[in-house]
């Protein structure tokens, strides 16, 4: 089994042959939690690409643990990139598909107010809905061992979307009417990928209308319609797959 994954702050002054203290949350989860001991292999990672690999020194309490550090590592920036535009699901469906697009690999995600969202942010609410989200990638990103966490960006209106797509190298909506397939579009070796993910209700003509301007195309990824909590992640795998990063 590969070693757990921790999240800290920084390791801009870690060095191989250094040690790294781990305390606060992340401390007390791998001493109370996973009950980590002396000798154990550890990653501690900053989220954005760098990994320090190195097993268990000592442990301190009930939330601090030394890490001797034997290695650092450093994942290569993907390419292309892929970021999910993800309408806001009902219910804890919105979780769902951040940590499972996350575990599958994922770049980016961003969550968007389409016209037919039941959910809508606002407020309050959307800055505790926004860091559940954020949460859940940092979570999901330790659970898959990445070194490298996707961002979860602010929410975008529609016409912000747009524009994001405008900008891409690649730009779908993923559509169950959608005349071509997701699997034979053809691909940029290298950019950025943008997929849509409508929400229940689907995206409304006037949104399809408007993403078209915007270079974007409909496509659809099989016979079976998905929910919109798991549209995303079975897009980002056919195109992990069809683009080389899975290989």
């Amino acid at each position: 089994m590969t070693a757990p994954v921790f999240l800290v702050d920084s390791l801009a002054d870690v060095r191989a042959g250094g040690t790294l203290t781990l305390d606060g949350p992340e401390g007390r989860h791998a001493v109370s939690v996973r009950r980590l001991r002396a000798g154990e292999e550890v990653v501690l990672t900053d989220g954005h690409g760098t990994g320090a690999h190195g097993t268990v020194a000592a442990v301190e309490g009930k939330d601090r643990l030394t890490v001797a550090v034997a290695e650092l590592r450093t994942e290569a920036s993907p390419d292309p990139t892929i970021t999910v535009v993800q309408a806001l699901p009902k219910g804890d469906r919105g979780e769902l598909a951040v940590e499972t697009m996350t575990e599958t690999g994922v770049d980016a995600i961003v969550p968007w107010t389409a016209a037919r969202c039941v959910t809508q942010w606002k407020g309050e609410r959307a800055a505790k809905s926004l860091g559940k989200w954020r949460a859940t990638a940092r979570e999901a990103g330790k659970q898959s061992r990445r070194l490298t966490f996707p961002e979860v960006a602010d929410p975008l209106t529609t016409q912000q979307v747009a524009t994001l797509l405008a900008d891409a190298d690649f730009a779908a909506v993923l559509h169950e009417e959608g005349s071509s397939p997701l699997a034979t579009a053809e691909l940029p070796a290298e950019g950025r990928i943008v997929l849509v993910v409508g929400p229940e209700g689907g995206v409304s003509p006037e949104e399809l209308a408007l993403f078209a301007e915007a270079g974007a195309r409909p496509y659809r990824l099989g016979t079976s319609v998905l929910r919109t909590s798991t549209a995303g992640t079975a897009a980002t795998a056919l195109l992990l797959g069809r683009t080389g990063r899975w290989s």
